[in-house]
């Protein structure tokens, strides 16, 4: 795998409409009001827990997130729903996730300077598809008028960083010229907005990047991929068990434990040395230590945690330019995070500047790609 493998193009794709901590926060008050309400002699006898009130400042200071955007907001703060209402098309529509995925490729084709007829493969992959088949990757490589093939993959968190493995494998044995890898990452469905420990967490968003022979690129900016590496250790600390198998048991099938659902304490835990050790042995595998690194761009899923991380990395207090974040917009956006924040802060970069994007989360799963820019 001699042959150059760059990044040459990325795009993200802003849904239509904002939500605040405040808005969220005024929504869920005056669900927990109404269910203490309504359990009021339950709750004083013991038999059930009153629903605890959530606090816009709070929330932003535990984890650094401001706002998120949402693909539709009618629903969410409804008191009487606390869910997105997102309406059902016909199967000879374009789905919901196959546009924002669109959307996004055709940024990331512009900024790549490529057409559909440039693209030999698609890879979809995010932490939900609104569906099992056919592939959303397929639905959009129509859309896009892409000859080739396209798959869908499920990491979680790790769905983009891992997708772009799969890509610079392509690219580098000569399978492909160029793949397209979009994350459209429609989370709002898979929220639990009565949760307080949860409902402020997620925000929708896609984004996309062309993966292509160096040799082909020519584009304004363009990142080499140096190395790649992946590693998954099982837990149970982040899960949503919503699934077609749960028709066969009777259960709810939207009960709490089918939804987004995770255990805090102990996933920053548990994921921040796995991180750390993953990046620093990373870098070691090439011969580089810490302080080659320009930028690190990491998942966004909680400012605390980044900077544990970097600071342990860089030995110093990080600075915005060390490690970018962006989740105080966007909220964490599972597989989609790092790749804003790439997207975002990369093109100021000279010429030789190594970077590391980075993603972990549920599985849990870790995937990185050291990258340089030419």
């Amino acid at each position: 795998m001699s042959q150059s493998v760059v990044i040459s193009g990325k795009g993200v794709w802003l849904p239509p409409h904002r939500i605040s901590n405040q808005e969220l926060v005024t929504a869920l008050n005056a669900w927990s009001e109404a269910y203490n309400l309504e359990h009021a002699a339950e709750i004083a006898a013991g038999t059930c827990e009153p629903k605890p009130m959530s606090d816009a400042a709070f929330i932003e200071k535990a984890s650094g997130i401001k706002s998120r955007y949402a693909f539709e907001k009618k629903g969410i703060l409804d008191i009487n729903r606390m869910r997105p209402d997102i309406e059902e098309r016909p199967d000879d529509v374009l789905s919901q996730q196959a546009e924002m995925a669109v959307n996004a490729a055709t940024i990331a084709l512009k900024n790549a300077n490529k057409t559909a007829a440039d693209i030999d493969a698609v890879i979809v992959s995010c932490a939900y598809t609104q569906r099992a088949y056919p592939a959303i990757a397929i639905e959009v490589q129509a859309a896009l008028g892409i000859a080739g093939f396209g798959f869908d993959m499920l990491v979680a968190c790790s769905a983009a960083t891992f997708a772009v493995h799969r890509a610079y494998e392509m690219v580098a044995v000569g399978s492909a010229r160029a793949v397209l890898v979009i994350n459209p990452e429609l989370t709002s469905p898979q929220v639990n907005y009565t949760d307080r420990d949860s409902h402020f967490i997620f925000g929708d968003v896609a984004t996309a990047i062309v993966i292509e022979n160096g040799d082909l690129a020519t584009s304004d900016h363009q990142y080499e991929i140096l190395s790649t590496k992946a590693e998954t250790q099982f837990s149970n600390n982040i899960r949503s068990n919503f699934g077609y198998v749960t028709r066969a048991s009777d259960a709810d099938p939207y009960s709490a434990d089918k939804l987004f659902h995770q255990e805090g304490r102990k996933v920053f835990k548990d994921v921040c040395p796995m991180a750390i050790r993953h990046m620093q042995d990373h870098l070691h595998k090439l011969d580089l230590t810490e302080t080659a690194v320009t930028r690190w761009w990491l998942h966004q899923a909680n400012i605390n945690m980044n900077q544990l991380i970097v600071r342990k990395l860089i030995g110093k207090e990080p600075g915005g330019e060390d490690a970018p974040i962006v989740l105080d917009e966007f909220a964490n956006t599972a597989s989609a995070g790092s790749i804003i924040a790439f997207t975002r802060h990369s093109d100021d970069l000279p010429s030789g500047s190594i970077g590391v994007i980075c993603s972990f989360g549920a599985g849990y799963s870790i995937g990185s790609l050291i990258v340089k820019k030419r």
